[in-house]
């Protein structure tokens, strides 16, 4: 694979110092990290071949690859061109970026200690590595020139839009600074990376070392046998003497706090979920976060940014501050606005149940919010969460997301035998994935379930990019999850919101798989933050399409379809809790945005977010989705950073770009999804999304749709953003 540039200014993953040692390594026999990938399907990771000692040296060796690449590149005597220094860019680092790939895998899904030790040293020698390619003045001279010429040169509109990316991928990671400041940019980038990774760690600490036992039968109450049993699980999993434990991760703790009777327990639990990195002991997380923020700020002062956050912009569909702001802010009063609406309603039936009961009264507090939320539900729309639960069946909704993509894009998916291809952990299955023609597109790669050392949530991860400039190389991505097992050959029963993150974590893999390009730099994912989640929030939709419940969502005892009634009731339902679930979100982006606008100050993490939350009138009852001391999605690389609001932006061009589907003859019109293929998920970053966008769709987006899917009042035509 290639060395990437621009997606290494995001990962600082895919690059090494060059010392003694690394040259030292760069002469023993090739490791498997290193090596072309054999194997079936055009080659496959060496999962079965690797080791956590292997790591280091593997990176070590592919650092001294990749800059003796870069170096040819830079002092060939030839004229720049587009084929000698773009395209030879393009192929450079190409053993270095297999072994991160797996690096990468590893950190994610198998953090042990012993990877997190190869972590710690490599991180920083990782950052240094990246700014001495991008710092190397005759290789950007080059690649100026190239830039210079392009519209002159007869490239092709890909050509020219990848001669655009590395140019500005190089100056706005300090390509053009004097000799002085590039120093100063290398030792902060290295700064940060050994910052993000403590960071990490700290999380990860958190999350494994902290549970709630459940000891007696009274633990359990209220909880559905399914849910129950994944307590049980959990406890198994862990080695953790009880009869059962909600572990500190989401896919553990929103279920209890859903279900469970026991208020004690619930605040017991999500105290314990919402103080992960700060509680003040050896894993806590503040001070780190606090020297990212002053590192950041003055990172974007040196490279000539008025704040980290104007940085990270500048090259996004946004591309200022000011105009994410004005998006969140459009939706961020109707959403508190209906969040009091949403408490309203609970304290009702609290104060109801204290009548009848005749118990003091209950005031709702953040830990209540799910569990009375269910009960608004139920009351509101005779829907009950538990009443769909048993039609939510994990690997029935797998088969769904396969059957939508082939309705939309063709795209045909087949076990693949086990043993025929190595995973990384025997919880991991593959899929071969194939076009109309039965032609191999890639391969999907699916880990479903919580482990200890495996980091929290849910996400996709490219194992392998498309291209076809030098011959055709297909796909290999993966989704990953933290479901928790139940009890032997039992299905696993998910919520609704879980099904929804199910479907648009595919949405990322679909949109890899999709691809169709030319050259990796600009394949797949590869577009900007706030456009890369608009492929994946716009699948979301189709889970709820009755031809997806229909067929799919059937009944884990009896295999009956979900009945005609409870779907007409989900489908009223949609907006339910809306309130919740956009304040709970956009207070975490507001929070991250103005962070990162505050410059170049000593920051409490701790009372910024308490002090920014006042400002912004949050409901007592919610807290952050991502608490500032737990905030990976800003802290454990800059890739979010400042750019949590992308989630808006991207669903701003999904909740318009669903409406092209309805405006037609509904979700799976043909000509509509052929479009939506052609102009968006084959395409990559070749073109400029805006322009891409308004290919398929006619026009610019607006907010009306989004607020339409919220169920909230229109604003201002002046307050849209997209």
């Amino acid at each position: 694979m290639p060395g990437r540039l621009p997606q290494l200014a995001l990962t600082l993953l895919m690059s090494l110092t060059a010392t003694p040692l690394a040259l030292a390594a760069a002469a023993e026999p090739p490791s498997p990290l290193l090596s072309p990938w054999t194997g079936p399907y055009g080659g496959v990771p060496p999962f079965d071949k690797v080791h956590a000692a292997d790591f280091k040296p593997a990176l070590l060796a592919g650092m001294a690859a990749e800059l003796e690449d870069y170096a040819r590149i830079a002092d060939d005597p030839a004229a720049p061109t587009f084929e000698n220094t773009i395209a030879a860019i393009e192929r450079a680092g190409r053993p270095l970026n297999r072994a991160s790939r797996i690096y990468r895998i590893y950190l994610s899904t198998l953090n042990d200690q012993q990877m997190q030790a190869v972590d710690s040293e490599m991180a920083p020698k990782l950052a240094a590595h990246y700014d001495q390619i991008v710092q190397n003045e005759k290789l950007f001279k080059r690649i100026a020139a190239v830039y210079a010429a392009r519209n002159q040169s007869g490239l092709s509109a890909e050509q020219e839009r990848l001669c655009w990316l590395d140019y500005t991928s190089f100056v706005r990671a300090g390509a053009s600074l004097d000799a002085a400041s590039k120093a100063r940019l290398s030792d902060l980038n290295q700064q940060l990376a050994t910052l993000y990774t403590k960071f990490s760690q700290n999380l990860l600490a958190d999350e494994n070392d902290h549970w709630l036992e459940l000891q007696s039968e009274a633990d359990f109450a209220g909880l559905p046998d399914s849910v129950g049993k994944a307590m049980i699980s959990g406890a198994s999993s862990r080695g953790i003497k009880a009869r059962g434990a909600v572990l500190n991760t989401r896919s553990s703790v929103e279920p209890f706090l859903e279900y469970s009777t026991r208020r004690d327990l619930r605040e017991k639990v999500w105290r314990s979920f919402v103080n992960r990195g700060d509680n003040g002991d050896a894993h806590d997380t503040n001070a780190q976060i606090a020297e990212i923020l002053k590192l950041r700020a003055v990172r974007a002062g040196l490279l000539g940014y008025p704040t980290h956050a104007h940085w990270r912009l500048e090259n996004s569909m946004a591309k200022t501050p000011e105009h994410a702001i004005a998006l969140m802010e459009a939706v961020w009063a109707p959403a508190v606005a209906r969040v009091h609406e949403e408490v309203a309603d609970m304290q009702a039936i609290a104060d109801k149940e204290s009548a009848a009961s005749g118990t003091p009264r209950l005031k709702i507090e953040p830990w209540d919010y799910r569990y009375y939320a269910e009960k608004v539900r139920t009351a509101k729309y005779d829907l009950d969460a538990d009443e769909v639960k048993p039609y939510l069946q994990l690997e029935k909704l797998r088969e769904g997301m396969f059957w939508v993509a082939g309705q939309l894009f063709g795209l045909q998916f087949s076990a693949v035998p086990p043993g025929k291809v190595p995973v990384a952990h025997p919880d991991i299955r593959v899929w071969e994935v194939t076009d109309p023609r039965g032609a191999h597109v890639g391969l999907w790669y699916f880990d479903p379930y919580a482990r200890k050392n495996k980091n929290s949530g849910a996400w996709m991860n490219e194992y392998r990019t498309q291209e076809r400039f030098d011959g055709k190389i297909t796909t290999i991505v993966s989704n990953n999850a933290n479901f928790v097992k139940g009890g032997f050959d039992e299905p696993i029963l998910i919520s609704w919101e879980d099904a929804t993150t199910l479907f648009h974590e595919f949405g990322h893999a679909v949109h890899g798989l999709s691809s169709h390009v030319n050259y990796p730099s600009v394949a797949g994912t590869s577009v900007p933050r706030d456009y890369v989640e608009f492929p994946s929030q716009l699948l979301e939709h189709w889970l709820a399409t009755p031809e997806v419940l229909n067929r799919f969502a059937l009944h884990y005892r009896t295999g009956k379809p979900i009945p005609a009634e409870l779907v007409a009731k989900i489908q009223r339902s949609q907006t339910f809790n809306a309130g919740f679930k956009t304040v709970e979100y956009l207070s975490s982006a507001l929070v991250d945005m103005r962070l990162h606008l505050a410059g170049d100050v000593t920051i409490d993490p701790r009372a910024f977010e308490k002090s920014t939350l006042e400002s912004l009138g949050m409901p007592h009852e919610i807290v952050m989705r991502h608490r500032t001391p737990q905030f990976q999605h800003a802290f454990a690389g800059d890739g979010y950073s400042a750019g949590y609001y992308s989630y808006l932006w991207s669903d701003t061009l999904s909740s318009d770009a669903w409406e092209a589907f309805t405006e037609a003859s509904g979700p799976y019109d043909p000509k509509v999804a052929a479009r939506l293929r052609d102009n968006v998920f084959a395409i990559g970053n070749t073109r400029d999304p805006a322009e891409a966008y308004r290919s398929f769709r006619g026009r610019d987006p607006g907010i009306a749709a989004l607020m339409r899917k919220y169920g909230f009042p229109q604003p201002p035509p002046a307050k849209g953003g997209g």
